[in-house]
């Protein structure tokens, strides 16, 4: 089904420069439902911004200045930094990947209730694309849009761009490839992806990583930049070759990292798309086993030795090697440790990490170094976990054909 007309809300504009809530003081006053006498238009808004987008969505329509005032950019950035910024985290939510015999199920809970509730409830999603024997992965989570991938029976993919809160997806256009049916006859597809938010541009991009194989070996390596903005993709040709590691690049200071089969620290910016080696702390040489993720906006390194325990490094200044600092140390406790130990996915306001380890949520204090692992119902064993916020944002222009809803 399309969504058109009113019921589009615009994507993310430019974050550089906060709004100021006075700006929409001549939106409120345009409508007569919105003239309440005790009640400040300032008020108005300051409450407004405050609710769940469930609610907001409801309330556009209440009236044509409503819709007007809600669907506004402004809102939407107002709101989205609002969200974003809230250490409480009100309006933030986990998605995670869990795996049944059939098919990948998605299930969603409140970070709120994982980090202060005895016990959280998950919800299934619904998320476009569902498929039997389909593989999915999350290529990346940025401004409450999800981008994931569902590998289909050929070995290619399809891409989606999907907001969870306002129940809209894009299913991105595909991919061309320069290549014969024979290379997909070698098996080598091995394809990487991620997703991030220009924000020179005001356009949110994928990049795809392409390795393309002759006869089991590697002839070359295409590179492709999805543009929401032109909805198109186009390549890109500056690529040193380097064979990348399995996972979706993390995206931090307008760069997306991966890691290549040497373990170096690879990064495309998406300014200028330019790519760069990003130097690892200087004890790698100790380690077995790296994985990248993100800390409270930070680049963030778990390094792995084979059984015995892990450490947590955190990039506090990027590009700066020696801001490299150590916040954690997790032991093994029967695991395996490299296989099942998922990058940190959040830093607390009382120095918690949460986790991915052994298929299970869990909180590690950087304090003490104690464990404790999060009692979860409707759940099961998880693949993958990713923070998001709850957002206005649409993965899709106005002029798009191309949207639709979902019933997650």
């Amino acid at each position: 089904m399309e969504s058109r007309g009113d019921e589009v809300i615009p994507r993310h504009p430019k974050r550089s420069k906060p709004t100021n809530p006075a700006h929409f003081s001549s939106i409120l006053s345009q409508d007569s439902v919105l003239s309440m006498p005790n009640l400040p238009t300032e008020l108005i808004l300051e409450i407004l911004l405050k609710l769940p987008v469930k609610s907001l969505l409801q309330f556009r329509s209440v009236s044509k200045s409503w819709l007007s005032l809600i669907s506004s950019p402004e809102f939407v950035k107002a709101r989205l930094s609002l969200s974003t910024s809230n250490k409480n985290y009100t309006h933030h939510g986990v998605i995670v990947k869990v795996s049944t015999k059939s098919v990948f199920v998605v299930k969603d809970c409140s970070l709120r209730s994982l980090l202060y509730y005895p016990v959280t409830e998950a919800f299934d999603l619904d998320y476009p694309g569902k498929s039997l024997n389909h593989y999915l992965w999350f290529v990346g989570v940025v401004n409450g849009l999800i981008c994931f991938s569902i590998r289909l029976f050929d070995g290619l993919y399809d891409l989606f761009l999907w907001n969870p809160s306002i129940r809209k997806y894009k299913k991105l256009p595909n991919f061309r490839l320069d290549v014969s049916h024979c290379y997909y006859l070698d098996g080598h597809v091995n394809f990487k992806f991620g997703f991030a938010y220009d924000e020179l541009q005001d356009d949110y991009k994928v990049v795809g990583i392409f390795p393309i194989y002759t006869r089991g070996h590697l002839s070359r390596v295409e590179v492709k930049i999805y543009s929401l903005k032109r909805d198109s993709w186009r390549c890109i040709d500056d690529f040193r070759r380097q064979q990348l590691l399995a996972g979706s690049a993390k995206f931090v200071n307008g760069k997306l990292h991966w890691l290549d089969k040497q373990w170096n620290i690879i990064s495309i910016d998406l300014a200028d798309e330019k790519w760069a080696e990003l130097e690892r702390p200087s004890c790698f040489k100790k380690y077995v086993f790296l994985k990248l993720g993100v800390l409270g906006g930070d680049l963030s390194a778990s390094y792995i030795y084979a059984s015995s325990h892990a450490d947590v490094w955190v990039m506090k200044e990027y590009g700066v090697k020696e801001s490299w600092t150590k916040i954690f140390t997790t032991k093994s406790h029967g695991y395996p440790m490299a296989h099942p130990l998922h990058p940190s996915i959040l830093t607390s306001n009382e120095g918690e990490l949460l986790c991915l380890f052994g298929g299970h949520l869990m909180k590690c204090s950087t304090k003490d170094n104690m464990i404790s692992y999060l009692d979860v119902t409707n759940f099961g064993p998880s693949l993958e976990a990713e923070i998001y916020v709850e957002s206005l944002i649409c993965p899709f222009h106005s002029r798009d054909n191309e949207c639709h809803n979902n019933g997650g």
